[in-house]
């Protein structure tokens, strides 16, 4: 099982991960996620070894690569879709833990028009949809509340329960709405023109 991981809230990052890689989860992570789970001793590949490429344009380029995409949205009941990937050798990514930058915390800070546009999340948000799409086969995990529910799940020998599945897809599809709706809404409102 591959995992690919890039949190901004990094609270129960470090025994979330643990517990993955004790169930021999192969974990990806980006740039700050790598260093924190490196520096923790917790056994994790830079996503550039998924991708290839690096992280480019100051961080705004990680994670918006086919290799990462493939992977996540591959059906593993569509033979079609798995020869694909094996036949360009890309990896299969069935957990993917996500929660975006902060943008509303970034606004009500007072930030500037520059470092708001820059707390907007593109990479994370495609991931998650991704994900939530694909939720019989991927788990979206956008909650640190959720780390332990998943923990739990990936140990149960039926598999991960559909319901969970779906729940999680819930959450991620109304977790990027939301942060879309706030993105609209601050570039409709007063500081607009700032």
């Amino acid at each position: 099982m591959n995992a690919l991981l890039s949190v901004s809230d990094k609270s129960g990052l470090v025994e979330f991960a643990r517990g993955l890689a004790g169930q021999g989860v192969t974990m990806y992570a980006t740039g700050g996620t790598e260093r924190a789970l490196r520096e923790a001793n917790v056994p994790v590949h830079p996503l550039q070894e998924l991708t290839g490429f690096p992280e480019m344009l100051d961080g705004r380029v990680k994670t918006l690569h086919p290799n990462v995409h493939a992977g996540i949205l591959a059906r593993r009941d569509e033979p079609r879709h798995l020869q694909e990937l094996a036949e360009r050798e890309l990896k299969l990514i069935d957990l993917v833990v996500v929660n975006l930058y902060p943008f509303v915390e970034t606004v009500s800070s007072g930030a500037d028009r520059a470092q708001t546009i820059e707390s907007i999340d593109i990479g994370g948000v495609t991931l998650l949809r991704a994900a939530a799409k694909n939720h019989d086969h991927v788990l979206p995990v956008v909650r640190p509340s959720d780390y332990p529910a998943v923990l739990s799940a990936l140990k149960n020998p039926g598999g991960v329960p559909a319901s969970l599945r779906r729940h999680l897809a819930a959450v991620a599809f109304g977790h990027t709405a939301a942060y879309d709706a706030a993105i609209g809404e601050h570039l409709r409102g007063p500081n607009a023109a700032t």
